[in-house]
């Protein structure tokens, strides 16, 4: 693949922005921690508080003692990584051409343009640009000469820069991939920052025997363990927990107990905030000397410990051991959710094409033993489903992935069926494989209202190289990723920021027209992935195991050409999607695939901020303010940027759009604004609106959903919000239609359904909506 510049042809990667010291505050326990760094002042203070907090290394930098102190500095050291690699295993045609791989990547990075997964970000480049090792940590890799399996001898000379794992796990309690072996390669993986999904349903069910001659005591047990031992590891090393998915199949014995896991545990919650919020009523009231006879008998009823009410008497009369009034703002919800489990991962249910034909029929569903498949317990189907809607209702788990749908789309089917995904949905292929990300930012390739395909084709060519030189240089965690990296060599690209670019064209989320562009744009990212695939496959040769998969390979793409004819209209977007995906499909003939899956629609959560999205993955606006920090400390309410273009586009005046920008400051609604006519209401509609007005309805988010699904390898990561008045059969409805829109997965979060959630319609902190909130390595 012949790299000529493009973004880059007589200039620095850097030039033309204007670099200054910036500064972020992180306010904790012991204070605030002000911490600084040379960041473009182009960026918001959101983008450089993620760098400074989250992603710069700040040890082990020999000549820098506060660690990498310039955002050049990051850049680099992950850019000069990949330039490395690609030198080493022969992906540029020498240092020149490496050069300008080097500079346009820079460019597109510091223009916020695109972004690699957290673990890039983590760990890639440390031992490159600092000489960084870390002892060895018990991965694996293939070397690409020899082609053999070896050792890593340590954390970063081979980094882990992949986001996505699926991992398998047999039914055994120790040994190599048993439950125990699982959590340590789960372990593993969270150090480091990538997330992992696992099904399940290999374990036996509650009272299947053992070989002992006992019975098993279930799956929730092992669950519980696996929860509890995600819950203790910091994702990177920094300030994020881990990332897990658990999934499990329709038909397995504990299958009821699993969908309502998440459920039940919200439920201990709610009493025990309840119960609490109890007690520092009382506190307050014996510290006010304001506790009466009659406060004590009702605590006694609601069954608060009689020697706690005693200590509450002898405060309020000053006898010794006086509350302090620090006790009083104790966040009980968040400690809360520290001792009830299921609260470190996503869990999703997967459904076959048979169990839904039988809800609809509502005949019996069997859940089989999993030692000899014999019948466990019948249970009417629709009983089940009703059990998966309530559960999703209350908490927004689980989610539910359609296992026919997405192995009807795989490409590798002669290495198994696909079983489970990565923590975010997006990525689904073989367990004990792995996928690295990278996302484009779509706003950055419009240029006056033209979405700009050439520059974007260079992008997704660029970026489907810089994953792939990613397979070659990584570690993985166990034998067996490290072998189907080396033998598939999945790789994930994507994008983000639609919704901010639909609203900056004027269009409402939920349009025709929207949908149109949504799907163009899909079309020509993955239509350009794979082309750009079949040209390593040219020079590299295909993955090891094209050529067993070559005819499902080659139904797949007809079948993504086939969806991109059929699209109505005409574009410049479809006419070169129509043609890479042609020329996809001969090269693919002629040369092979490099890859066997090239693309998926990760949630951007993090990397989003960075690039300063406005919105994430293929979400619509979440709300029409966000507040954000500023330097030097508090919070700003702003309204989102896309809403002034959007006005502007619209063609409203200078002193109407300030007019109509001040009223949704003060009403977080465009409803009733001044000047602002009816007609275009829906460009603002948001996925939850201030008392639920304008939201799009769950068919808006879904049509969008299946225009695009289509067009890529892998699914897409998303969330529905509904309003909190959203009912459980809304939640049946939703699941029904996205099976039939040929969706592969489906989550939904209604709002205000836990205690605590990092978004609201009112508080707006930035942060990803809540029912995927693991998926901030994606």
């Amino acid at each position: 693949m012949k790299i000529t510049p493009h973004f880059t042809k007589d200039q620095n990667p850097y030039e033309g922005f204007n670099f200054v010291e910036r500064r972020s505050s992180l306010t904790h326990k012991q204070g605030s921690d002000i911490q600084k760094m040379v960041a473009p002042s182009e960026w918001s203070q959101v983008a450089i508080d993620i760098l400074i907090h989250k992603y710069r290394r700040k040890t082990g930098i020999t000549n820098k003692s506060d660690g990498e102190d310039d955002v050049r500095d990051i850049l680099d050291r992950m850019v000069d990584c990949w330039k490395q690699w690609g030198l080493k295993e022969g992906y540029f045609s020498g240092k020149k051409e490496a050069a300008i791989f080097g500079d346009e990547v820079k460019y597109m990075l510091i223009h916020q343009m695109a972004a690699p997964n957290s673990p890039q970000w983590f760990n890639t480049g440390l031992f490159s640009s600092y000489g960084i090792k870390g002892p060895a940590q018990g991965h694996f890799f293939v070397d690409s000469k020899t082609q053999k399996l070896k050792k890593a001898n340590s954390s970063y000379e081979r980094p882990q820069p992949h986001a996505c794992f699926i991992q398998g796990v047999k039914d055994s309690l120790v040994g190599d991939y048993g439950i125990m072996n699982l959590f340590e390669r789960e372990a593993r993986l969270f150090k480091f920052g990538s997330g992992t999904g696992t099904n399940f349903s290999s374990l036996r069910g509650t009272g299947e025997s053992l070989s002992s001659g006992g019975s098993s005591s279930g799956l929730m047990g092992w669950l519980k363990i696996g929860d509890a031992a995600a819950g203790a590891i910091k994702s990177g090393g920094t300030t994020r927990r881990a990332a897990k998915m658990v999934c499990l199949d329709i038909d397995h014995p504990d299958v009821e107990d699993f969908i309502e896991w998440k459920a039940k545990e919200e439920e201990k919650l709610a009493s025990l905030v309840s119960g609490n919020k109890t007690i520092q009523d009382l506190k307050r009231k014996a510290i006010e000397k304001d506790l009466t006879e009659e406060d004590i008998l009702e605590a006694k009823k609601k069954g608060v410990p009689e020697g706690f009410l005693n200590h509450l008497t002898m405060v309020q009369k000053d006898y010794g051991g006086l509350l302090e009034e620090e006790e009083l703002n104790v966040d009980w919800t968040g400690l809360g959710y520290q001792s009830i489990g299921g609260q470190n991962a996503n869990i999703s249910v997967r459904l076959t094409d048979e169990f839904i034909q039988a809800v609809k029929e509502n005949t019996n569903w069997d859940l089989k033993k999993r030692k000899d498949g014999s019948v466990a317990k019948s249970i009417k189907a629709k009983d089940l489903w009703n059990k998966i809607c309530v559960s999703a209702w209350l908490c927004g788990d689980p989610g539910v992935q359609y296992h026919t749908t997405i192995n009807s789309w795989h490409t590798c089917p002669e290495g198994g069926e696909i079983r489970a995904s990565n923590p975010c949905s997006e990525y689904m292929f073989l367990d004990d494989s792995a996928c690295n990300l990278a996302s484009l930012n779509l706003v950055k390739f419009e240029k006056n209202g033209i979405f700009q395909c050439d520059d974007f084709i260079h992008a997704c060519r660029l970026w489907t190289l810089v994953l792939e030189i990613s397979v070659s240089m990584a570690q993985y965690p166990s034998e067996r990723i490290a072998k189907n990296s080396f033998n598939y060599r999945t790789i994930g690209l994507g994008f983000a920021n639609l919704g901010a670019l639909l609203m900056r064209r004027g269009l409402s989320y939920d349009s025709e027209e929207a949908r149109e562009i949504g799907a163009s744009i899909a079309s020509l990212l993955g239509a350009s992935a794979y082309e750009a695939s079949t040209r390593l496959a040219k020079r590299y040769g295909p993955f090891k195991n094209f050529k067993k998969n070559k005819k499902h390979i080659k139904k797949i793409i007809k079948r993504h050409l086939d969806q991109a004819k059929s699209l109505s209209g005409t574009s410049e977007i479809r006419e070169k999607a129509n043609n890479l995906w042609q020329k996809a499909l001969e090269s693919t003939e002629k040369y092979g695939l490099r890859n066997a899956q090239v693309t998926a629609i990760a949630p951007t959560g993090t990397i989003g901020l960075v690039m300063d999205c406005d919105t994430t993955g293929i979400e619509p606006d979440y709300s029409l303010i966000k507040s954000k920090k500023v330097a030097g400390g508090g919070v700003l309410s702003l309204i989102n940027q896309s809403v002034s273009f959007a006005l502007k586009k619209l063609h409203y005046k200078e002193n109407e759009i300030k007019e109509i920008e001040d009223f949704v400051l003060k009403n977080n609604s465009v409803v009733g604004a001044p000047h602002l006519k009816e007609k275009d209401y829906p460009v603002f509609d948001c996925a939850v609106g201030k008392n639920e007005q304008r939201v799009i309805s769950f068919l808006g988010h879904l049509k969008m959903m299946a225009v695009i699904q289509p067009f890529i390898s892998g699914a897409i990561s998303k969330t529905i919000n509904l309003p909190s008045s959203a009912s459980i059969e809304t939640i049946s409805q939703i699941f029904f239609q996205a099976h039939s829109l040929g969706l592969k997965s489906i989550s939904i979060y209604r709002d205000g359904s836990k205690l605590s959630q990092p978004l609201s319609g009112e508080s707006h902190l930035i942060e990803s909506p809540y029912s995927r909130e693991k998926c901030v390595n994606c």
